[in-house]
């Protein structure tokens, strides 16, 4: 069974008097444990697909199935909760809370969802650990590197073990070789059994991943594997 069934999705904006139709009847399957990048040009549909994914956003047309189960269509609390216990992110502006340490940041997710502080403490010590940052667990964003910024993200993205991770050009903020870093940290994650989708403008991160979707004017245009 796929894990991610996307049937006929359409999205449509409304801006003025104008709609702009960001998807158009874009229907996919991804097994779990794909590795797959979202490419194709500025305005293509890519972050719009990856906002639906996310349940960031609503389709105005078609199905979504995560895991066996409709999702597209649930009510924004059940959504919420598929969210925070399915789903990770990952952004090219990291979105840490600026008054937070690197540990609180990462703890985060946990306390929404209300895990005991004790298991928070022991948790968030691990995924540190994890991505090379114990000793920045007291630190501010601030007081981190852009690339370390993005080692607390995903330490944050996977601290619920998400069956998914969505990324939306995580190295778009990063020099070459830290960007190398962060993404054979992504691709560490994914070979030890978390999807992971990654949208980016990146040639050389396409070529990284097991399959390439190209996507035009809100459109599929071709769908690779390697």
């Amino acid at each position: 069974m796929s894990q991610i069934e996307l049937y006929e999705i359409d999205r449509i904006f409304e801006i003025g008097d104008s709609c702009v139709h960001a998807l158009k009847s874009i229907t996919l399957t991804i097994d779990a444990g794909e590795y797959l990048a979202v490419m194709g040009p500025s305005g293509s549909g890519k972050s719009t697909l990856l906002n639906i994914l996310g349940l960031l956003d609503r389709p105005n047309h078609g199905r979504y199935r995560l895991e066996g189960h409709e999702v597209g269509a649930l009510p924004p609390d059940q959504q919420a909760r598929v969210r925070s216990e399915r789903i990770g992110f990952v952004f090219q502006s990291f979105h840490l809370v600026p008054r937070l340490s690197a540990a609180d940041n990462v703890a985060l997710p946990m306390m929404l969802a209300g895990i005991p502080a004790g298991e928070r403490r022991r948790r968030v010590a691990d995924a540190l650990a994890g991505v090379g940052l114990e000793s920045r667990a007291d630190h501010r964003p601030q007081q981190l590197s852009g690339g370390q910024r993005q080692r607390v993200a995903i330490a944050r993205a996977t601290i619920m073990r998400p069956a998914v991770l969505l990324a939306d050009e995580p190295t778009g903020n990063l020099d070459r070789t830290t960007g190398t870093e962060v993404t054979e940290l992504l691709e560490d994650l994914n070979r030890a059994g978390t999807t992971l989708i990654v949208v980016t403008h990146d040639p050389a991160m396409g070529e990284r991943a097991h399959r390439c979707l190209q996507m035009e004017d809100g459109a599929l245009r071709a769908d690779r594997r390697r």
